[in-house]
């Protein structure tokens, strides 16, 4: 949980205002914006294990809401939380829900604008530990050698906890992690177990997160139900200045297989939850987002993966941007951007991803120039085509 004593921020709404202003530069909108309908948490969300009782009613709130099909992939939500639990004080939530994307665009857009998120409000160390689980069919298998490996260390677990190494196993592996069990080195690893296609699908999120300059962990211990997560999941924490331990403010990943369950169909999901105690005002006064006059436009994985610390190296010169970096074909972003009144566009394809340019379009003359990206902010600055 971030603490505004860590952060530049006088009060929570302060610091939830920078977040959101953040989010949504790149595309988030706040879920009462796009809702159909109030949607509440589902009778039975009381029966998920304890520390993700909040994720499932959270799904059901955002998955009733919205549209089907899904028109609008990216929303924010806020939440208010009493203290209790792990928390021993009040405490605020922000949500970022992807929608509709399967691929792993999604989880690094998430992790992208979370980062920012923490660089814009002050936290000083950040730091990402993150994992796979893969498809259910991968988790099984994992799941299943988990049982075998803790069988066989049944003598050095806890005799609280040994009835729960034959019912849940990935659960008591979770506690003997955060417990520093000296057997957890030796302790199955889930990517262990990935198919071909999943490691490539993992090694793709981690490719995003390497251009994009933000540095990880890979750790075993990141662990979460197989019957609300798949693939992905992640963990940002700060160290604590005064006992020099990691502190985490932020967790999320991949729940296709809750959101399945909630709609009863397969839907692509992934969302991640920034936590912050409350201190001073709480209340969030939240602007209208002006609709920027630029439109970045990606063609091939190559061009999207290079999209966002072009997206970050536009927000740290304060210009502002439309993008659709959850559409994977030009066409589709073409039309989208038809629908704006925009006055220039920025198209990046495989060959500008290489060569490290962008395209600058002027709409009104369908005239364009190849510039390079260290002088893209100044070119902007000097046409003047942003508002």
């Amino acid at each position: 949980m971030i603490q505004l004593k860590d952060t530049k921020s006088d009060s929570t709404a302060d610091l939830i205002a920078i977040a959101i202003r953040t989010a949504e530069y790149y595309g988030f909108q706040p879920l009462d914006a796009v809702a159909r309908t109030n949607g509440q948490p589902r009778p039975g969300a009381a029966q998920a294990r304890k520390d993700e009782k909040p994720l499932m009613e959270s799904a059901w709130i955002v998955l009733a809401a919205v549209k089907q099909p899904i028109e609008t992939p990216l929303v924010w939500r806020l939440a208010k939380h009493p203290a209790g639990g792990r928390s021993p004080v009040p405490h605020m939530s922000l949500e970022l829900h992807v929608l509709g994307v399967p691929s792993a665009i999604s989880e690094a857009l998430l992790i992208v604008v979370t980062h920012a998120i923490a660089e814009e409000i002050g936290v000083a160390s950040r730091l990402l530990t993150i994992n796979s689980i893969g498809s259910l069919e991968s988790s099984n298998r994992f799941v299943r050698d988990v049982g075998h490996f803790l069988r066989r260390h049944i003598d050095s677990i806890a005799p609280a906890l040994r009835p729960r190494a034959a019912q849940d196993p990935l659960g008591t592996l979770i506690q003997l992690f955060e417990k520093g069990h000296p057997a957890m080195p030796r302790a199955p690893q889930s990517v262990e177990y990935l198919t071909e296609e999943e490691r490539r699908r993992f090694w793709d999120l981690l490719e995003y997160l390497e251009i994009s300059g933000v540095p990880y962990e890979l750790s075993p211990s990141v662990l979460g139900s197989r019957d609300f997560w798949s693939h992905t999941l992640f963990e940002l924490s700060t160290l604590d200045p005064e006992t020099n331990t990691r502190m985490s403010f932020a967790s999320g990943g991949r729940y296709d297989p809750l959101a399945a369950r909630i709609i009863g169909a397969n839907l692509p999901a992934a969302m991640v939850t920034i936590l912050t105690e409350i201190r001073g005002k709480s209340a969030v006064k939240t602007t209208k987002r002006t609709s920027p006059l630029l439109y970045f436009a990606h063609l091939g994985p190559e061009a999207r993966r290079k999209a966002l610390p072009v997206l970050e190296q536009l927000r740290h010169a304060g210009i502002p941007v439309e993008q659709s970096l959850m559409y994977d074909r030009l066409h589709e972003q073409m039309e989208r951007a038809k629908k704006m009144a925009i006055s220039h566009m920025l198209i990046m394809g495989h060959k500008e991803a290489i060569e490290g340019t962008v395209l600058v379009r002027e709409i009104a003359t369908n005239s364009q120039e190849a510039v390079l990206l260290p002088e893209l902010t100044a070119y902007l600055r000097r046409q003047k085509v942003y508002a």
